[in-house]
């Protein structure tokens, strides 16, 4: 079996197409808990599979977290994926792909620089408070796409300096908070310029932080947008595999389309020895 092993900004992804290989989609849930484990194989936050377009995309995306758990979307996965499918002929500078959250269109800025069109926010609450351990959190909520792709948005003060075990223990707690009945990313933010944040995503599916997550950024960006903290236009997301960019566009009181932008790289690419897999 074939793999691409690619990262957006840290995020890092194995992809397979299966255009070529045709395996049936049951073995992929296992595929994924096997290629990304770290110690034991590949290694990645998730798996992306290149499927045959059953809606008039150019291709369709199918996305497993490392756990095995199936994924709704990912942003920076889909950055990547355009790359892929724009340097194997699947498409053009310009392209769609499906998603189980909807069509996401994407184009090539350049070489390694990829934007995508995220899947529109379709469900956003303001106002939360979760309680974790008696202490009171103020949180939003918000979903990407049809079904939508859940995220929390979360303020926390001096969040560079931020003990890691401590929030990842928060966010743990806060990932299945009752709040939150499909369970949540959990995006700590905390807003360092006028149109720039610093971002860490507790990841469901990878329960652990990631480098980076690009609909957390889009997800937090609607948030601080909608409530005049940030622009909308422009913003910068620092995280800890690099920097992304999110723009929007806004009527009235909701966001009626997100864009992210950043970088891709190709880390490696080969076939897949790994001897614990089992594909039949």
């Amino acid at each position: 079996m074939k793999f691409w092993k690619m990262n957006g900004a840290g995020n890092d992804f194995i992809i397979v197409n299966n255009l070529e290989e045709k395996l049936p989609v049951e073995v992929f849930p296992q595929v994924a808990k096997t290629l990304c484990h770290r110690h034991m194989s590949i290694g990645a936050d998730g798996l992306m599979v290149v499927a045959q377009a059953t809606e008039g995309g150019d291709y369709r995306m199918l996305f497993y977290n490392s756990d095995g758990s199936i994924g709704e979307m990912c942003g920076n996965g889909s950055r990547c994926i355009c790359r892929y499918g724009y340097e194997n002929g699947l498409a053009g500078e310009i392209q769609t792909v499906e998603t189980m959250a909807g069509t996401v269109t994407g184009r090539r800025i350049s070489q390694r620089l990829y934007q995508v069109h995220l899947n529109d926010p379709t469900t956003v609450r303001t106002g939360l408070v979760a309680e974790v351990d008696g202490k009171e959190y103020p949180c939003s909520y918000v979903e990407l796409g049809n079904p939508g792709l859940p995220h929390a948005v979360v303020p926390f003060q001096n969040l560079k300096e931020a003990d890691t075990e401590s929030l990842r223990n928060l966010g743990r707690k806060l990932r299945f908070h009752p709040l939150f009945p499909k369970g949540a990313n959990i995006n700590f933010y905390e807003q360092i310029g006028e149109d720039a944040l610093y971002l860490r995503t507790y990841e469901r599916g990878v329960e652990d932080f990631t480098y980076a997550c690009g609909t957390g950024a889009g997800s937090s960006t609607t948030v601080l947008t909608l409530a005049g903290k940030v622009s909308g236009s422009h913003v910068t997301i620092d995280m800890a595999g690099g920097q992304l960019i999110i723009d929007t566009e806004r009527q009235g009181d909701r966001i009626s389309a997100l864009y992210l932008t950043g970088p891709t790289n190709i880390v490696c690419k080969g076939e897949v020895t790994d001897e614990e897999l089992h594909l039949n």
